[in-house]
This record gives structure tokens, sequence and C-alpha cells, in this order.
């Protein structure tokens, strides 16, 4: 356990926790907030999900002998379909309660969990560590709290209440396995490509902003910006 992990799930854990505070008290407002967001998280899946998971689906191949060249991809390819069918089951469940999901919505948050689970020993098991870890961290951080957002606005009640507390315990979860036990290489590759599907499908889905409620410059300012950045980064530094 190093400093710069601690730090990271000390933030991870406010940011699930006081998600909707942050972004109602921030001075930029709440559509400015969610399209930087956005572009961010778009940013992040193209700069650097993709490619890793193109990385990862080449070292597997050569330390496994595997032939297809795309067994990763299509684990991507079942966490997106997973959990679309999830958010089809959800939009369901909304259109059949009249305040909202009913029973369903306790499903989603144990789904989503699962995910922040995954997404955060993903983080705390990588070997990449230091500034490098830190400045990716951010970008997950943002994708939490787009999330969470995206979780009150459908039951604020029920969120505030125990939902917010059950996806800081599966960041947590993710913290725990990820420093204190974590999995073999490939083994890491496999979720991460589970879980990169999962987040390219939220990333579109929950994270562009709809048309009524974007703000396209700040969009374009978080998107751009953090490419910039990143791909400077890459540069100078050899990530």
């Amino acid at each position: 356990m190093t400093v710069d992990s601690l730090a990271l799930i000390i933030v991870y854990l406010l940011v699930q926790l006081f998600a909707n505070k942050i972004i109602s008290s921030s001075v930029i407002g709440r559509f400015k907030w969610l399209s930087f967001s956005g572009g961010v998280a778009v940013s992040y899946v193209f700069v650097y999900v993709l490619p890793s998971l193109h990385k990862e689906q080449e070292k597997l191949g050569d330390t496994k002998g595997l032939t297809m060249e795309s067994e990763l991809y299509m684990l991507g390819l079942l966490g997106l379909l997973i959990f679309y069918g999830v958010h089809k089951a959800a939009d369901r469940a909304a259109r059949e309660h009249e305040r909202g999901e009913g029973h369903f919505f306790w499903i989603q948050i144990v789904f989503f969990a699962l995910y922040n689970m995954l997404i955060s020993y993903i983080i705390f098991a990588s070997v990449i560590k230091g500034i490098e870890a830190v400045f990716y961290g951010v970008a997950v951080g943002f994708h939490f709290m787009a999330v969470s957002h995206d979780m009150w606005r459908e039951d604020s009640r029920r969120y505030e209440s125990l939902g917010r507390y059950l996806l800081a315990v599966g960041i947590m979860a993710g913290w725990v396995t990820g420093v204190f036990a974590p999995l073999p290489s490939y083994v890491l590759a496999i979720v991460f490509a589970f879980i990169s599907g999962a987040m390219v499908l939220n990333v579109l889905k929950k994270e562009l902003p709809s048309e009524e409620n974007a703000h396209f410059k700040t969009f374009l300012a978080g998107s751009l910006g953090y490419t910039a950045i990143i791909l400077a980064l890459k540069y100078f530094f050899n990530w």
C-alpha cells in the first residue's frame, strides 16, 4: 500500500458519498460540470482504455498462446451486453412503477457496486503507479461522480439513504482486493476486458450529455484538454 493509493481511495470514497453535493455546490453549474466530466470520460475511453485493451490482448496472446486475437475483446463485448441488459431492465421497471423502478433499483445498485469494485480493483492492482496512476485515476473519479449523479436522479431518496453507501463499499472492496490480494496478471487482463466493455457503454449512455442538458464548449474542453495532456505526458514520460 502506497501513499498515492491511499490518497486515491479516500478521494474516490468522498466523490462517491458526496458527488451530488459537489455538483450542486459548484459555481460552474450542474450542466457544465457534467458536460466536462463526460468529455474527460470519453477521452479516457479512447486514449487509454481501448489502447490498453489492445496491449493486454497482445500480451495474453504471447504468454498463453491464444490464436483468435480477439478473446479479450469478446469479454469486453460481454461486459457491454450485460450492463446494457441491466439498463434496459431498469427502463422497463421505471415504466411499470409509478414511483420509478420499484425493487429493481436495488438490483441496479448491486450491479453498480460490483462495477465500482472491478474498476477500483483494476486501478489499485495495476502495475501503473505514482503520478501516472493518479492522473488516470482522476478520470475514473469523474466517471464515478457521473454514474452516482445518474443513480441519484433515478431515485434520490433511496440513493441518499443507502444506495451511495453500497456503491462506496464496492469501491472499498476493490481497493482492498487490489492492494492486499492482487490476482495473476492474466486474471487482471480478463477483469480489465470485461469492465472496459461495461465502461464504454456507461460512458456513452450516462456521461454523454443529452442535447437539452449539454454544454458543448465545456464538453469539448474536457475531452480535448484531457486528450492533449495525456498525449503530452505519454510523449515526455514514455507512458
